[in-house]
């Protein structure tokens, strides 16, 4: 299958800066391998970015008019038989990509991989941060704002499982209960092992679904080994539970029908250890993709 990179430089969903250099390392780092199509978005360069704490919707506008783009290129993409792959950035630039899976497919789950459930609110959130709102956005659980531009199904919040969470906000547990999200702690992993937790995953998202969208944040990993992101919580998952998941995405790829990689921060790093482990995933995504049929392309209306 052909795939494509929607490389997300931009850092506006959080009040640390540097996630938006993150796809700019990865893409220097595949070039020596990957031969598909990159299509290259960024934060205006001129932005004054808000940083506010009583502002409830830092840069809003700046991060929807960017998402609105990314969103008719992803649907425009699927449509002509590609496999998404978006690189943050900070986790609100998946917002396009978990729709447009959706405006395509009609009927997917959803498999999101985070150390923070992302399910705030623009009443709940305590920071005003956006990237903790892109789950609830893709769900259709209110965020209409982030997703204006979007006519088509929502991911059904029953069909979405979040694995490694460890820092919910108090209200943040409420929308999920509500909502009917399904919550797979770091202490679950630890538990049951990643492999069973994963299965577990894929059998509510892929459960009479026509395609699971993967989003990977690389802060569900311990910050002892994966340091370079924005908002580290400790006790996270280890290497080789990180490499377990990882696999395990990959052995079920023929149902996978977009993948997401966010909140590489350079700036963060250390020698280079969260780049690394980066690369790996996504190397094995592309390999993977590779091997795939071609999909067969509908003849519709994009939008």
């Amino acid at each position: 299958m052909k795939s494509v990179i929607i490389s997300a430089g931009s850092d506006l969903g959080v009040h640390i800066d540097g996630a938006k250099l993150g796809p700019i390392q990865l893409i220097n780092d595949i070039k020596s391998f990957y031969t598909g199509e990159i299509i290259s978005y960024s934060q205006p360069k001129d932005i004054i970015k808000s940083r506010n704490i009583s502002d409830r919707s830092k840069n809003k506008y700046e991060i929807n008019e960017m998402n609105e783009k990314m969103y008719k290129e992803i649907v425009q993409r699927m449509k002509e038989g590609y496999f998404p792959i978006t690189l943050g950035g900070d986790h609100s630039v998946v917002i396009p990509a978990g729709l447009a899976d959706a405006k395509v497919n009609e009927d997917v789950g959803m498999i999101w991989i985070d150390a923070h459930a992302d399910y705030n609110t623009f009443s709940t959130t305590l920071t005003g941060n956006i990237h903790g709102l892109p789950l609830a956005a893709i769900t259709g659980y209110e965020c209409e704002e982030l997703r204006y531009f979007h006519k088509g199904d929502i991911i059904q919040p029953a069909k979405t499982v979040i694995v490694g969470a460890r820092s919910i906000d108090h209200d943040e547990k409420d929308n999920l209960r509500y909502a009917g999200v399904t919550v797979f702690t770091t202490e679950d992993i630890k538990k049951e092992g990643a492999k069973a937790i994963m299965e577990k995953a894929f059998e509510i998202a892929g459960y009479k679904t026509r395609g699971v969208h993967i989003s990977y944040d690389l802060d569900v990993i311990d910050p002892e080994i994966a340091p370079g992101v924005s908002i580290p919580e400790f006790n996270g998952i280890n290497n080789e539970e990180a490499i377990e998941i990882c696999d395990y995405i990959i052995d079920k790829f023929d149902t996978v029908s977009s993948f997401d990689l966010v909140e590489l921060n350079p700036l963060r790093d250390i020698d280079r250890k969260t780049e690394q482990i980066a690369l790996n995933i996504l190397a094995k995504v592309i390999t993977k993709v590779n091997s795939l049929p071609e999909k067969e392309i509908e003849e519709e209306s994009l939008y």
